[in-house]
């Protein structure tokens, strides 16, 4: 692979499953040493474009590139690792067994204390696989995906399941493997996840991606802030004020949306000297994904 060549790479790709066109001229591509979050409400093709990537289906039209290679081709798929949200693993095998197994296909595998020490498998080698919890399931997975030095990871919905100190634990381990070089896919319903991890976000819904950037990018895609204040206005003047997007309730409190905050703020103060406990918060990546996605239905 020359250097320039990009790890992970979708051009230009379209896929049907019957009548449902799931991918329409789809372009992603991850960077080695980075990690692209894929994000989508469900049914927007997140599971196919990553399907396609590691060559489990064919694109009818576009390409699908993997370490400069055909997804289809052996010496690619070496390089790859792999959480998908379904694994169907030998439930008889112990992790132990598992692992040994999985690292005997690699060259120059992890060692087990490694692979045990960034999956957070203490105590969990000699137990049949069967017997484990869902969340110490997707750990395993988690190795597994791991073990084989990687230099394109794929990880679909990876914590779900998991509590928050697993959680933890594995982004921790997924921004290690990416500082080595490695490049990560990421499809998450955690938009937190995304926040913590991400160097980029690509946003994609009914097909096709609709938003794509930094987290700071798709943030200010949706250049609301929240306002929230203690005060004796009525809400529907201040719904009528210019640069006002809504109003609404919260408790004792008024929730003000509004593109630039600041005019409103000196409004606000000045109408009612006496207003109190003022906070103001930056959309997050929730606000702006739920806006994009919003958008994007109503077009």
């Amino acid at each position: 692979m020359h250097m320039q060549e990009t790890p992970i790479q979708l051009c230009g790709v379209h896929k049907r499953h019957g009548a449902i066109e799931a991918l329409r001229g789809v372009d992603l591509e991850v960077a080695a040493g980075s990690v692209l979050a894929l994000l989508g409400p469900n049914g927007a093709g997140k599971s196919t474009a990553v399907a396609l990537m590691l060559g489990l289906l064919r694109a009818d039209a576009g390409r699908a590139r993997l370490l400069g290679q055909s997804p289809h081709s052996l010496d690619a798929r070496r390089q790859a690792g792999v959480m998908l949200q379904s694994a169907q693993l030998p439930e008889t095998l112990s992790v132990g067994e598992l692992l040994a197994q999985t690292r005997g296909y690699y060259a120059q595998p992890l060692s087990v204390a490694d692979c045990v020490a960034m999956a957070g498998l203490e105590g969990l080698l000699p137990r049949r696989y069967g017997r484990l919890s869902g969340g110490q399931q997707r750990r395993v997975q988690f190795a597994l995906a791991l073990c084989g030095r990687p230099r394109a990871l794929f990880l679909d919905e990876p914590t779900t399941g998991l509590d928050v100190e697993a959680r933890r634990q594995l982004w921790s381990a997924i921004g290690e493997t990416a500082r080595g070089g490695c490049a990560v896919l990421l499809t998450t319903h955690y938009l937190e996840e995304a926040e913590a991890l991400a160097d980029q976000v690509a946003v994609l819904a009914a097909g096709r991606i609709v938003a794509r950037g930094s987290v700071a990018q798709i943030r200010e895609r949706v250049l609301q802030r929240r306002i929230r204040i203690r005060t004796h206005l009525p809400d529907a003047a201040i719904a009528a004020w210019p640069g006002v997007e809504s109003v609404r309730h919260e408790g004792e409190r008024v929730e003000i949306h509004a593109a630039a905050v600041e005019p409103v703020i000196a409004r606000l103060l000045a109408a009612d000297p006496q207003a109190t406990d003022l906070e103001v918060h930056r959309a997050g990546l929730a606000d702006a994904f739920l806006e994009i996605t919003r958008q994007q239905e109503a077009a």
